[in-house]
């Protein structure tokens, strides 16, 4: 689904909706108090997970974790719920044999760094993770899944977005409230500039660690017009992405996040890009979700974390490791 716009800033039809809010809220406390005694793990857990619906950067962040991990001798196993995907698992992800409907998106893509699996059930995916040689275990998203004890818990918050309009779910994109999510996680790290004071308001209460995303530059892409199409939490971040790199965009279509692409869309994107002399380029992650007959046709831009402060990661990794 697309965001609703007024999400973004405060707005009367939040207001409005934020009586619903506390159905929200009263379901999560249901669920909290249904798994207060949630399993511990035989091996470190690091969740990479945030508060608001949509896109804030997490699952870049936790492909980065597990290149780090992989590169210091670790064997990290990713944990994810496969949002959008209609098995149930256990499941470990193949890329070569599953689909998005399957499994969904995000777990095709982390896939090709570390292993993967898909659980509804987080702490049998946990297990089966352990029973095929995790030495760590990476859960994409999962902040608000209390049935797993986590050794440590991020909160990536999209510098560019904040809290949005401040309000729960339906009435704003929060999951929870800030103050609560704040409480519960070790650190919380930041991606792309702060605009929205978020700084200023976690304070000293956690520690934060400063990121942004950078897109890298596509070889085949020099001195070409390109079309670009994306249906991820905020499209228009991927649209600023490809101008910073100097491309010249001669049109952009945006789709709801998740988006699985049909034949007949992708089809009308290509003859668009045809008319106007251009490429069609996507997202990563847009990219396993458009129909293989289809995918040689499009090109992807490719991006990775950048730290400010490098040694910020190796902290994080360090304490969910237990020696730092």
């Amino acid at each position: 689904m697309h965001a609703p716009q007024f999400w973004h800033r405060p707005s009367t039809i939040g207001k409005l909706l934020s009586p619903l809010s506390l159905l929200w809220r009263s379901g999560s406390t249901i669920h909290t108090f249904l798994n207060h005694s949630p399993w511990s793990s035989p091996v470190p857990v690091l969740c990479v997970g945030n508060i608001t619906a949509g896109g804030a950067g997490k699952t870049p962040l936790a492909i980065d974790f597990v290149k780090a991990l992989i590169k210091i001798g670790h064997k990290p196993h990713v944990l994810t719920r496969g949002y959008g995907g209609s098995l149930n698992g256990p499941i470990r992800v193949n890329p070569s044999n599953h689909t998005v409907s399957e499994v969904g998106d995000e777990p095709l893509l982390i896939a090709s760094s570390a292993p993967t699996w898909v659980a509804k059930n987080r702490v049998l995916g946990a297990k089966q993770a352990i029973i095929s040689g995790a030495s760590v275990i990476v859960m994409d998203d999962g902040f608000q899944n209390e049935t797993i004890n986590k050794t440590f818990s991020i909160l990536t918050i999209d510098g560019g977005y904040g809290f949005g309009n401040g309000q729960i779910i339906p009435a704003g994109p929060l999951r929870e409230t800030p103050n609560k999510a704040i409480n519960r996680c070790n650190a919380i790290v930041l991606v792309g500039d702060d605009c929205h004071g978020i700084l200023d308001y976690v304070g000293k209460t956690r520690p934060i660690y400063e990121t942004k995303i950078i897109a890298h530059p596509n070889p085949e892409l020099t001195n070409k017009k390109v079309l670009a199409f994306s249906g991820i939490g905020r499209p228009s971040k991927f649209f600023e992405s490809v101008r910073e790199l100097g491309y010249e965009i001669v049109g952009t279509y945006d789709f709801p996040d998740h988006h699985p692409f049909r034949s007949k869309e992708i089809k009308f994107i290509l003859e668009q890009a045809l008319s106007l002399s251009a490429i069609p380029i996507t997202t990563t992650k847009d990219f396993v979700r458009i129909p293989p007959e289809t995918r040689p046709k499009i090109k992807t831009i490719k991006i990775s974390v950048e730290w400010k402060n490098i040694d910020d990661r190796e902290t994080i990794i360090k304490r969910t490791l237990g020696y730092g």
